[in-house]
């Protein structure tokens, strides 16, 4: 994988996870900072945490290398969740008082064998439940190709008319809706991009498909790690960038399930772990993802934001290989043949041009909370944002008005 992959405007197509009988042999490998470089580590088995009920699992390569409510969940003030530790007995009362919002969700496909015979396969995943009205985050490989898909919730109550909305074409994630419901309780959105190393966390999902509301806790191993998920054939390929670390416990069936702080807020959405590691789960960062969710909500669709450029995460290595002065951010760079600048984009719109390093966004420093993908994640389609660059050694401020991905 190189540094190229990590583009909001990259070909970076997401194939239907295959709910499949698996011989777990695909390996976890590392990269080095330098793109040009791969470096083979011992083998370690990463799977996304799903669990299929009838059939086998999906598996991972690591890299190194509500209106006014949603408003205060999504562009409000920064929560200050994230610097609580959790207290005697506050572990029992945020998962108590979290539960009602996580959801456990059973799915079935339809498989054809080599004879084009066809049989049904049941997995299980988690969810957790963002409007009274029945909008629920997951992950998309949880409900991706899935023919039904049903809902339990915490105390027993199962629905089964349950639709999908929309998966994410550049992460995992996706948001399912149930039918006619109402009064449901919603979870609180806290701040990823102000987590960090070594803060208390919980996980909260439905564990091997049959412990629903599972409980573990933990704390944040590591931030920015990226990691290519493919299915035992090696035949499918999806790129995740920016995962949280953690060692509170992720098994199968607790892909979509939050990674909450001591505040009861959701920090991340659970997605993968290391088999064959001592507790090394992986999630999403929730502000990645907190445009999408807030156009769903406001009843505009499913639609991710982007500025339509190719760009290289800075690194040491990298900005010493090109002689540059700046070690993080966003190198706006051609790959493969392709345009930097994708031709009619809000970033050929606002003026940013090949070789332009984008340092921040609305003031967020690239790197240290996120990459540039992440940060304009946070923000929904027609929103405007002020970009921090670096031209030709020195710095000056772009605005432009963010426009949806097209595939």
């Amino acid at each position: 994988m190189t540094n190229e992959s990590h583009s909001d405007a990259s070909n970076n197509k997401t194939e239907k996870t295959k709910q499949e009988t698996a011989d777990y042999k695909n390996l976890i490998q590392s990269t080095d900072q330098n793109p040009t470089k791969k470096t083979q580590t011992n083998p370690v088995v990463v799977l996304l945490a799903v669990i299929a009920l009838a059939s086998g699992l999906y598996s991972l390569h690591l890299n190194h290398a509500l209106y006014s409510e949603l408003n205060s969940h999504v562009h409000g003030p920064s929560s200050n969740g994230n610097s609580l530790n959790f207290t005697e007995g506050s572990i029992a009362s945020v998962a108590n008082s979290v539960s009602k919002s996580v959801v456990s969700i059973i799915t079935s496909t339809t498989q054809k064998s080599l004879t084009s015979s066809e049989s049904s396969a049941t997995a299980a995943g988690t969810g957790f439940i963002l409007s009274k009205d029945g909008y629920i985050a997951t992950n998309k490989h949880v409900v991706s190709g899935a023919n039904k898909i049903g809902v339990l919730l915490d105390d027993g109550t199962a629905f089964e008319d349950v639709e999908l909305i929309g998966t994410d074409p550049l992460n995992d994630f996706a948001i399912i809706k149930i039918k006619d419901a109402k009064d449901l309780t919603p979870i609180k959105l806290g701040d990823s991009k102000t987590i960090s190393a070594g803060q208390q966390v919980i996980a909260i999902g439905n564990a091997l498909g049959a412990y629903q509301n599972s409980v573990t806790s933990g704390i944040i191993s590591g931030k920015g790690r990226s990691l290519t998920a493919t299915d035992s054939s090696r035949t499918q390929i999806e790129t995740l960038s920016d995962m949280i670390q953690t060692d509170a416990a992720i098994n199968g069936g607790n892909s979509g399930g939050p990674l909450l702080n001591a505040a009861g807020e959701v920090i991340g959405i659970n997605t993968a772990y290391a088999s064959q590691g001592n507790n090394v789960g992986f999630a999403i960062p929730i502000s990645s993802v907190k445009g999408i969710i807030n156009n769903v909500l406001k009843g505009q669709g499913f639609e991710r934001a982007v500025i339509g450029v190719r760009y290289v995460n800075l690194t040491p290595t990298i900005a010493k290989q090109k002689k540059l002065d700046i070690n993080h951010g966003a190198l706006i760079s051609s790959s493969k043949g392709n345009n930097a600048i994708i031709p009619g984009s809000a970033g050929d719109k606002a003026g940013l041009k090949e070789n332009d390093i984008i340092t921040s966004v609305n003031g967020v420093e690239i790197g240290v909370s996120g990459s540039l993908s992440s940060l304009i994640g946070e923000y929904s389609v027609g929103d405007t944002v002020t970009l921090t660059i670096i031209r030709n050694g020195k710095t000056e401020d772009l605005e432009l008005t963010l426009t949806a991905y097209k595939q």
